[in-house]
């Protein structure tokens, strides 16, 4: 059985970061918006993130990880 396509992989590992965000978030009671006003960034690319449809700098997620209280790794297990 062949491998899936690098881009499929990043498909899903997008997805995973996004609802680790988004798990960690509420574990939080923490709204997107006071996520997304703390790192700053506007509200649709955050939307975008935690629904695995937007491709993140290394940056912005040290800034997510930050703001959420958890180190960089909890967000990319």
């Amino acid at each position: 059985m062949p491998a899936d396509p690098p881009e499929a992989q990043f498909d899903r590992d997008a997805q995973h970061i996004g609802q680790r965000i988004r798990e960690v978030r509420e574990h939080k009671n923490l709204t997107q918006e006071k996520v997304f006003l703390a790192v700053p960034m506007n509200r649709a690319h955050y939307q975008d993130i935690e629904a695995g449809r937007a491709n993140p700098t290394l940056r912005t997620l040290s800034h997510i990880a930050h703001v959420l209280g958890v180190p960089l790794a909890d967000l990319v297990r």
